[in-house]
């Protein structure tokens, strides 16, 4: 008889308090839920573990649960409102956007500080239907741990049909180099020869692969190269 009361507890806070949950959420505003900055992704996990602890186990009070959900929605707000208010202390508890590409080229020491890999890059600018490094003029990992992408002037999409132009086709790139190492698939497959990277390198100075941070070819055979000495950026107009 206490397992079916039990139950019955858990059903009937179940059907109490996901309305509640829907109205903070709702209360907090769809920033909360879609980019999740750091506070307000602990905002989440809070709420998620009062929530479950109160739904599992019938021998915790209730009305004291419902009352810490609103509190922890009203914080939400005001750190929302004190965030606006206050930029500092907005800057105080979340990220500040890093630039990772600069003039098609990686900074490794940018990547390295938020611990993000030429990978992690490379699928995000896929994402953004970027998939030459090469057609990137700025690159910003955001706060929220999106990429915001800036293309280089002549790779900007004008309006063709006002134009009367034919829109080019778009050149797939193929990471050649990653951190010093050279993957011969992509030279067999571009047709291209090491003696063709040789030579390509020693234009640009770079003597040894191991000098070379990222380096992708394209379909036109054109090389794009980032340095392990890249000079790191962080322009201080990008805030949050």
């Amino acid at each position: 008889m206490e397992t079916l009361q039990d139950i019955g507890t858990v059903l009937g806070r179940i059907v109490t308090i996901l309305p509640l949950l829907l109205v903070i959420a709702l209360f907090m505003g769809r920033r909360a839920i879609g980019e999740l900055p750091v506070f307000d992704f602990l905002i989440i996990i809070t709420l998620g573990s009062v929530t479950g602890a109160d739904i599992a186990d019938p021998d915790i009070d209730h009305l004291p649960t419902a009352v810490a959900i609103a509190g922890i929605g009203v914080l939400q707000r005001i750190t929302a409102s004190w965030k606006i208010k206050n930029r500092s202390f907005g800057r105080l508890i979340t990220f500040e956007p890093v630039i990772v590409i600069k003039d098609g080229k990686f900074l490794q020491k940018n990547l390295k500080s938020i611990r993000f890999t030429i990978d992690n890059v490379l699928q995000m600018l896929r994402e953004k239907d970027v998939f030459d490094p090469g057609e990137v003029d700025m690159a910003v990992v955001e706060a929220s741990g999106s990429l915001s992408v800036l293309k280089k002037e002549q790779k900007l999409t004008p309006a063709f049909e006002d134009l009367e132009l034919r829109k080019a086709s778009p050149s797939l790139s193929f990471p050649l180099i990653v951190e010093g190492t050279v993957y011969p698939s992509v030279l067999d497959h571009t047709g291209l020869s090491e003696q063709w990277l040789d030579d390509q390198l020693t234009v640009l100075n770079i003597h040894s692969t191991e000098e070379v941070f990222f380096a992708s070819v394209n379909e036109k055979g054109e090389l794009h190269v980032s340095r392990n000495t890249e000079v790191s950026i962080k322009d201080p107009g990008l805030f949050h």
